[in-house]
């Protein structure tokens, strides 16, 4: 009995071994993918080093943190948000690039739809604006795996569709500078913050509505992929009201330089908005991984 106890216990300490031994060598294969895709990422010869970060999904960036010249990339975006009375479905194109090291652009036309109930009133279908930005990247830390930006996006705001004709296409303008802050902790964890003001001024009113924006972001990448799982949380305060919404989020590569996002919304103020969806397809001419 005694022989055939010691038996169980060899063998239970081997396979206990082993499956340490496998979950060691998985760590250590991820640990090495990991560095491989960020080296590649962040020093390509000739080129200033930049710092890999994960970019949030809805509100995203004008262009990568740390563009480097000759960057570009197109994005075509689709979503629905539920309210009470009516369905509100957004679209987007935007291009952005990177004319010089640091610098990126950004020129986007969002448009809006909507969907009724019986009985039910919506507002007027619209092409929102014309948005046109810049971001600069001022600090680079390679050391740190941080990077800090500034930038600001100038919106031209459109008459709704049905008002066209009788108040002109141009309505109005929306001032947004804006402040960036990313890291990368160790190989898989980021965080960003992104804030500032955005003033709308519209030409039919002698006021300036004033919102604030701090948007927050936490990303866990996969290793060795651009593929990422996280959570967006975008707040507004509007006239001393909070408004937020909870973004959880994932974005899958298709290909090397094809990807797609897809975001949830979950509003923290359900008396004003309902559940809403989001994809974001990412389409980057010219990138190749090299592993």
């Amino acid at each position: 009995m005694k022989k055939y106890l010691v038996l169980v216990g060899i063998l239970i300490s081997f396979f206990a071994q082993a499956q340490t031994t496998d979950r060691d060598s998985i760590r250590l294969e991820n640990i090495y993918l990991d560095s491989v895709f960020i080296f590649e990422i962040e020093n390509v010869p000739g080129e200033k080093p930049k710092v890999l970060h994960a970019e949030p999904l809805y509100i995203d960036l004008i262009r990568d943190l740390g563009a480097r010249k000759g960057e570009k990339e197109w994005n075509y975006g689709f979503g629905m948000k539920a309210d009470r009375n009516y369905d509100e479905y957004e679209a987007l194109v935007e291009y952005e690039w990177a004319p010089i090291d640091r610098l990126g652009l950004e020129i986007e036309v969002p448009l809006t739809f909507y969907g009724t109930s019986a009985g039910n009133t919506a507002p007027s279908n619209r092409i929102e604006s014309l948005k046109l930005a810049a971001q600069w990247s001022f600090m680079v830390s390679e050391k740190y795996n941080t990077t800090l930006a500034l930038g600001y996006i100038h919106e031209f705001e459109f008459t709704d569709l049905n008002k066209i004709s009788e108040e002109g296409l141009y309505k109005g303008n929306s001032f947004n500078p804006f402040f960036v802050a990313a890291k990368r902790w160790g190989l898989n964890y980021h965080t960003l913050i992104y804030t500032g003001p955005r003033l709308i001024r519209e030409f039919a009113h002698s006021h300036t509505e004033h919102i604030y924006e701090i948007n927050t972001n936490f990303h866990y990448m996969i290793s060795g992929t651009r593929n990422f799982i996280g959570v967006e949380v975008n707040k507004e305060l509007i006239n001393g009201n909070l408004i937020t919404t909870v973004r959880p989020q994932m974005r899958v590569g298709l290909s090397e330089n094809l990807m797609i996002g897809i975001v949830s919304g979950i509003p923290l103020n359900r008396e004003n908005r309902g559940l809403s969806s989001f994809a974001r397809l990412i389409y980057e001419p010219g990138f190749k991984s090299m592993h």
